[in-house]
């Protein structure tokens, strides 16, 4: 008998379709896993969902750890965080992730949420095997299909698996050439639509397999999208593995749609307006970036447009915006916000309480003078914003700069430079922090409403690794600071 190769196509989550499970175990890495990240930790928290009757194992006894680390996995892939193995292996929550906690008791806000972090799944995505050929932002192009009214604002099961699982990309043509071949694939009869299922069965089974039995099942449950469960096409079956004696398991193919749910149609219509389906989504495999960097920057995704949605105040809309825009100015993408820039660095560091930051700016100056009101020392900030790589540092302009306000050592914050930039600064008084870095630090401090933030630990950092990319470190006390163990 011929091996069957699988063809490549989207790979959905398909360890759970339930909800409330989801919503437990974000509570538990949340609130339960502290400091503990050995195998007991983990065998722990299976106890207390098994407690409140999420969780069973086929033998208790052993107590295997796959399933919860499916479960935690479901939580990076759905983009409620990240793990972190830098140092040990940590749980850090995305924006997203933080404020579906926040508002855990509320069901219509919960569900505009979620939406909100299928928006900002891509592929490829840090925690789906998904292959890399597949580059494109899979939920918007499904939320695009439901509010197009020549498919009648609904999606057969049979339109997924057949098609939309395979685009790999997606741009306007390419869309329209998707449209019509879903309503070519509608003129066809169940036994038509059968037929094509069997012709590669071993790839069809599982897009039905994660499409039917699971996204569309937790969709619906979350109240994003109205199911129509559909009559059966035809049964599919799983390749048995080579040497098995057991019959092969079988799923139901059936012919039913979804549409999204009247109640965030309006919420859909509003992200599409402004995070586009035709998007290229990060690349994990970019070379010039290293890939925690990027990963850090996916899970970031945090609109303004659901801050307004659900009603968070103001306040902490508007400084929720700084970390943002510290991460866009620094990349400079036309050439044009390097002194906006200066004007967002100046505006993070005077988020330390004992941190007084001002901008000079201009030829032969530093770009921010700061004191640090405990010490009463001075330090110099120059901000490198780049489309590009960071190609080097002057380091003797820098001490220029430095020495002009008496400064003790300076922070050179750029989204990414080369290897060269590293070792110009060896052996001085000059030290690197990642745009992506610093923000992410801020972030956390804002979303936990921690209002004195002491800068005694950068500079504890800073002093003991001049001459260095301190990054690792900021970054290290951020997780230290606002991780959950996993």
């Amino acid at each position: 008998m011929p091996i069957m190769v699988e063809r490549n196509k989207w790979i959905l989550y398909k360890h759970t379709s339930n909800y409330e499970l989801i919503k437990a175990v974000a509570l538990d890495v949340k609130n339960s896993c502290k400091t503990d990240i050995s195998n007991i930790e983990r065998e722990r928290m299976q106890e207390r969902l098994a407690a409140l009757n999420l969780y069973k194992t086929r033998n208790p006894k052993a107590k295997p750890l796959d399933s919860i680390n499916h479960r935690i996995n479901t939580l990076e892939y759905f983009m409620f965080g990240y793990e972190d193995n830098t140092d040990g292996k940590k749980f850090m929550f995305s924006p997203l992730g933080n404020l579906f906690l926040k508002h855990i008791g509320d069901e219509g806000k919960l569900t505009k949420i979620f939406t909100t972090m299928l928006f900002a799944i891509q592929f490829q995505h840090p925690a789906s095997g998904t292959d890399k050929e597949f580059q494109l932002y899979p939920f918007r192009l499904i939320f695009k299909l439901l509010l197009d009214e020549r498919i009648e604002h609904r999606l057969y099961n049979y339109e997924y698996a057949l098609i939309v699982a395979f685009v790999n990309s997606m741009d306007d043509s390419k869309y329209e050439d998707l449209v019509n071949q879903i309503l070519e694939l509608r003129q066809k009869s169940n036994e038509e639509i059968a037929l094509m299922y069997k012709s590669d069965e071993h790839t069809y089974v599982n897009a039905v397999y994660e499409w039917e039995y699971y996204t569309c099942k937790l969709l619906s449950t979350i109240g994003i999208v109205n199911t129509v469960k559909g009559d059966m096409i035809c049964k599919l079956f799983h390749p048995t593995k080579a040497g098995s004696h057991s019959n092969p398991t079988g799923r139901t193919a059936r012919n039913g749609y979804i549409s999204l749910d009247a109640n965030i149609i309006n919420f859909v219509k509003l992200l599409l307006s402004k995070y586009s389906y035709e998007q290229k989504p990060l690349k994990l495999d970019d070379a010039e970036r290293m890939q925690l960097d990027i990963v850090k920057e996916i899970y970031s995704f945090y609109p303004i447009e659901l801050m307004n949605e659900i009603g968070e105040s103001d306040e902490l809309s508007s400084l929720l915006e700084l970390p943002k825009l510290i991460e866009e100015y620094s990349n400079n993408p036309d050439n044009d916000t390097a002194y906006l820039f200066e004007e967002v660095l100046e505006e993070g560091f005077n988020m330390f309480y004992n941190v007084e930051a001002r901008r000079i700016g201009g030829a032969g100056h530093t770009d921010i003078e700061c004191l640090y009101l405990t010490k009463k020392k001075k330090f110099a900030v120059e901000s490198k914003s780049t489309a590009n790589k960071l190609s080097g540092i002057n380091v003797g302009r820098l001490r220029e700069h430095r020495e002009e306000i008496g400064g003790d050592y300076t922070i050179v914050i750029t989204p990414r430079y080369v290897p060269a930039a590293k070792r110009d600064i060896r052996g001085t008084d000059v030290v690197i922090i990642l745009a992506s870095t610093f923000a992410e630090y801020l972030y956390n401090h804002i979303f936990h409403d921690v209002r004195d933030v002491d800068y005694a630990d950068f500079d504890d950092i800073i002093v003991n690794h001049k001459g260095e990319d301190v990054s690792k470190y900021i970054s290290n006390m951020t997780m230290a600071k606002f991780a959950a163990n996993s």
